[in-house]
Parts: structure tokens; sequence; C-alpha cells
């Protein structure tokens, strides 16, 4: 029987950590507090900085112009025996749950106030093969819109050996790695100021626990961080707080979503009308919004089966145990009856024969006698 296999997934970031012209050795590990851009992906990699670089960061970070095309470089060294097929995706930032831009892959939602995404004005090839002891370029095409710009659009080159994809299936931990390059594109120095919007509250489940999930935007091109968030969840027509949740130290990328679930500690989910009170800080701004929101009997009941606090909360079905307990002693006694009806029925049927036998007995000897009689009267005449 195959292992089923734990995939831990590690991003090699270059962003922040990348020399001028040196190469990222492909056999180390590394993070973004060390200088180099290694990682144990098999291959080594430079990001060739182009004229319009308007910093020394190891990512591309490039001052453009309306309607702008341009050719973005990447070069790939094999150092290894065998040929290296590289495979290459482009993606926009986004914002998870934790705070923590996300440059890589992601099943987070695109917002609704992003107007360019890096995708849409960046081409790149889907996969590359890097001979032996060779070096191979990757192009990435920029294409800016027409319109002038202001703030930042963002986004990540992500650089991964196609072997991973295909693992060992008998391996119960598989770490995979990838390389994130990241791309900032910017057409002005106009300084934006920071923009929330609040967009719903809705009840679910968190990592299979339930939850509340407060969900707002950074609705302007700019990135955030040192973002503070403080959420209480109380009911409809009360201020004493069921649950919150503090975090500091959350970032958010330009244009993205961000999703904060707030634990309900295990308790079970009870359907009524809510109010979340979120207050938001950056720096020396300040967003705070109460919304109000329902919980369905459906809902509750959907989430409360698949919680797995609750289901260890409730233990055992003290309720179904009743049931097995009262249908045993149910059954217990309908066999009790039967059998003693049977046992009586077994006694009647003996002592009805030991007392034929017994009158059996009682004729044999009564003949026996008036016999024995029978022969002395005829003795004596």
């Amino acid at each position: 029987m195959k292992k089923k296999a734990m995939i831990v997934v590690s991003l090699v970031f270059s962003l922040f950590i990348l020399p001028s012209v040196a190469y990222g050795a492909g056999d180390e590990k590394t993070s973004e507090s060390t200088t180099g851009n290694t990682a144990p992906t098999g291959f080594e990699y430079q990001v060739v900085r182009p004229e319009n670089q308007i910093s020394d960061s190891g990512y591309f970070d490039l001052k453009m112009t309306p309607g702008q095309k341009q050719t973005l470089h990447v070069k790939i060294k094999n150092t290894g025996d065998s040929p290296i097929t590289l495979k290459i995706e482009l993606n926009g930032t986004k914002t998870n749950s934790n705070g923590v831009v996300e440059w890589g892959p992601s099943a987070v939602e695109k917002d609704a106030s992003l107007k360019y995404d890096f995708v849409d004005i960046a081409k790149a090839p889907t996969e590359i093969t890097v001979k032996p002891k060779s070096e191979e370029d990757i192009p990435i095409e920029l294409t800016m819109p027409d319109a002038s710009y202001d703030g930042v659009i963002a986004g990540g080159i992500r650089l991964m050996s196609k072997d991973q994809e295909q693992p060992n299936s008998n391996a119960t931990i598989i770490n995979r790695y990838a390389n994130l390059i990241g791309v900032l594109l910017k057409e002005t120095d106009k300084k934006l100021q920071p923009e929330l919007t609040f967009n719903k509250v809705y009840a679910g489940l968190s990592n299979y626990r339930g939850s509340v999930f407060v969900n707002y935007s950074n609705t302007n091109a700019v990135f955030l961080s040192d973002m503070s968030v403080e959420a209480q969840i109380m009911g409809k027509d009360s201020d004493e707080v069921l649950y919150d949740k503090k975090q500091s130290g959350m970032a958010m990328a330009p244009n993205s979503q961000i999703t904060i679930p707030v634990s309900m500690e295990g308790d079970e989910m009870k359907p009524g009308d809510y109010r979340a009170h979120v207050l938001v800080t950056v720096g020396k701004e300040k967003w705070e919004w109460t919304e109000a929101f329902t919980i369905t009997k459906e809902e509750a009941d959907k989430f409360n089966q698949e919680d797995v606090g609750v289901i260890q909360e409730r233990g055992v079905d003290w309720k179904l145990i009743a049931m097995i307990v009262g249908g045993g002693v149910v059954l217990a006694l309908i066999l009790f009856v039967g059998i003693r009806q049977v046992n009586k029925k077994k006694q009647a049927k003996l002592a009805a024969e030991r007392k034929q036998k017994k009158r059996a007995q009682q004729a044999a000897k009564n003949k026996k006698s008036k016999a024995s009689e029978k022969s002395k009267e005829t003795m004596n005449e």
C-alpha cells in the first residue's frame, strides 16, 4: 500500500537579497536574511539589472513610462551533469490571512480595485531546458499600460525544477523548492496614501475550526507595512465580547484583499444575529468599522459537523450511548422473559412426566399387591 505523501513547499525568496552580478547556487538553502540567491533547486540564476533599475536590490525595481515595452532577463546556469527543465510562472502579488505578501501562486481572490495585474502586462516562456554545464536566458517581456499610472505594479517570477512535479510516491514528506524573483514597476514618484475598504464579515471554518472571517481591501497601489488589526465579535444587542483577535506586524500587497479569521475557540457555532467591530492601524492612520452579520441555522449545523474542535469537545455522544444501553436493557428483558417462559414449560413438562411415572409405579404396585392377595386366598381354600 502506497504511503500518502506530505508535500512541504519551500520557497526561497530572491527578494531583497540578490547581489548585482553574483550567481545563486542551487544546492544551498537561504532566507531573506542572508546574502546571495542560493537554493537546493539544482540550478543557479542571475538577475540582470537593466538601466532603469532604481535601487541596488536583488529584485527588479524599475522606473517605467506609459506604454513602454521592455524585456527583462534572468540567466540560468546548470552546473550539473544532466539537463534540467525549469517551470516558469508569473504571479501578481496578493495578501494571505496572516498578513504576509505572497509573490508566488496563491488561491486568494483578486481584489476588485486591481486595475493592472502583473500577469496581464508580463509574458515569459512557461518552461526552459538547460543543458549540462551551460547557461540559458529567460526573457520576460513587459508592456506597460498606455495611461499614466501612479503607485506600483508588483509581481513575482517563480522558478522551479520540473523534476519536482513527480515526487517519489513512497515518500512521506516531500520538500519542494522554488525561487521567487520580485518585480516592482513604477512610473511616477507620487506617494499614495493607504486606503482601506471594508468588504464583508461571515462565518466559516479556518483549518476545520469554527471562525468568523473579516474581509477588507487595500484599494490603492501601495504596499502597507506594520499593519495591526483588532477584531471583536459580539451579539447584535450586546457589548459582551464573545471572540476577539489582535495581530500586528502585518503587511498588504497593493490593490489586494485580506481575510482574517477570528477563532470561536472550539465553541459550537450558534445561529443568530451578531456584530463585528474591527480596528485597523497603519502608521498614524486608523480605520474602524462595525458591521452586522447573521449565522443561519443551516450554516451553524453544517460547520459544527465539520468543526474538529466541536467534535472533540463533544467527546462521547451520550444520547447515542443512552439509546444503545436502553436498547440493550430492553433486549435483555425480552431474553430474560423468554428464557423464563421456556424454563417454566420445561419444568411443568418434567413435573407432569414425574407425576405420570409415579402414578404408573403406584398402579403397578397396587396390581402386584392385589395379585398377591388373590394368590393367598387360593391357597387357603
